[in-house]
């Protein structure tokens, strides 16, 4: 009985293996068969971390982009599939669940900063640049238009969004850093910074 067990559990690994195998190599029906034998253990690992229920799914959709991402990083002959998954999962857990420091100040330096909108030394023209950006983000394609109003102009948190687009709460802000470093980038582009200052 026992020597049946230990063959069962070695046919699993090496079937896992196999999957992590194929997936490393863009294989989308082995990931997805991954993930459906592995979905149940996964979860079971990310609630020992968390027990917000609500965030979990978002941290298993973040874990499994990162399995799908470093699959071909897998050895199976340092570790088991479920292992090297398990480890993923949990620090995708931990890392969700880790409390936000934010910067604090006394209160009586924060009274000490100057108001910048008292401030009237800016010469920056911002009447010259506003036509100048909208019309970069007028270029932009329509879901990334969509994006920045949704985040920027109607305030739509990031985890809304994420559910909104049907992708992970990261790759949400990585869209929105990238789709504002690129309208920097041109703005620079469209108008020497001289122009702009005057």
């Amino acid at each position: 009985m026992e020597t049946q067990r230990t063959c069962s559990a070695a046919v699993g690994r090496n079937h896992l293996a196999d999957l992590m195998r194929k997936a490393s190599l863009g294989d989308d029906r082995a990931f997805t068969e991954l993930r459906a034998l592995t979905i149940h253990k996964m979860r079971k690992t990310a609630l020992s971390v968390s027990s917000v229920s609500a965030d979990i799914e978002d941290m298993l959709q973040d874990a499994y982009f990162k399995i799908w991402r470093h699959a071909p990083r897998f050895d199976p002959d340092r570790a088991s599939p479920i292992s090297w998954m398990t480890t993923i999962v949990r620090n995708t857990a931990i890392d969700a669940v880790r409390p936000v420091r934010i910067a604090t100040t006394d209160i009586e330096h924060g009274f000490s900063i100057a108001d910048t909108a008292d401030q009237t030394d800016d010469d920056f023209d911002y009447g010259r640049a506003r036509p100048i950006a909208a019309e970069i983000i007028g270029r932009l394609p329509d879901d990334r238009q969509r994006l920045l109003s949704l985040a920027y102009l109607e305030g739509e948190s990031r985890m809304a969004l994420a559910e909104r687009f049907g992708v992970p709460v990261g790759t949400i802000k990585t869209w929105l850093r990238r789709t504002l470093e690129s309208v920097k980038a041109d703005c620079r582009l469209a108008q020497p910074r001289e122009a702009l200052l005057e």
